[in-house]
């Protein structure tokens, strides 16, 4: 039987999902902006810091599936690179927020938002580098494409995300950590 907390859990994943979906359709009517914006980030990285790693993981997995599916990006080429970034975002932001305790809430959601940025683009890199795009991949173009070129969707995670996870919170729509 579901609980409250879980239900609400299981829609706000969905709702993240379908945000997976609909963002880049907005973002991706300016050329190149979905490098730049993030914009499928933003929902998997609140996802998992709002419900939790398993969720996060979750959402991670199915919304760049369900985006390609549905609108055709990410393309087959890049999903499965961003399929096991977006995993890695979900996945540890929601680890740190329940790991993270310094007593100051703001700090704890800033410590571990930079944390699944990192571990999320530092996966990006290695995979590309070995996997997905070995021979081809280096680390100019991870730092250009992790750092440089996406700072303005970094900027914008940074500013939204805290700022959503503290409305949900003090809106005791979520049971979130303290």
């Amino acid at each position: 039987m579901f609980t409250t907390t879980k239900t609400k859990n299981l829609v706000f994943t969905a709702v993240c999902a379908a945000l997976c979906v609909v963002l880049p359709i907005a973002f991706h009517t300016i050329p190149n902006a979905g490098s730049v914006m993030l914009p499928m980030h933003i929902p998997v990285l609140l996802c998992g810091l709002a419900c939790g790693p398993v969720y996060g993981l979750a959402c991670g997995l199915v919304g760049p599936v369900l985006s390609s599916l549905l609108t055709g990006m990410p393309g087959a080429a890049y999903l499965p690179a961003m399929l096991c970034e977006l995993a890695v975002y979900g996945l540890v932001s929601g680890l740190l927020l329940r790991v993270i305790k310094t007593g100051k809430p703001v700090l704890n959601l800033y410590i571990s938002l930079l944390g699944a940025m990192l571990a999320g683009r530092v996966a990006y890199g290695v995979l590309n580098a070995v996997i997905f795009r070995a021979g081809q991949y280096s680390l100019p173009i991870w730092l250009t494409s992790a750092f440089v070129t996406s700072l303005p969707g970094i900027a914008i995670q940074l500013v939204i995300l805290p700022a959503l996870i503290l409305a949900l919170r003090r809106a005791k729509l979520l049971n979130l950590p303290g």
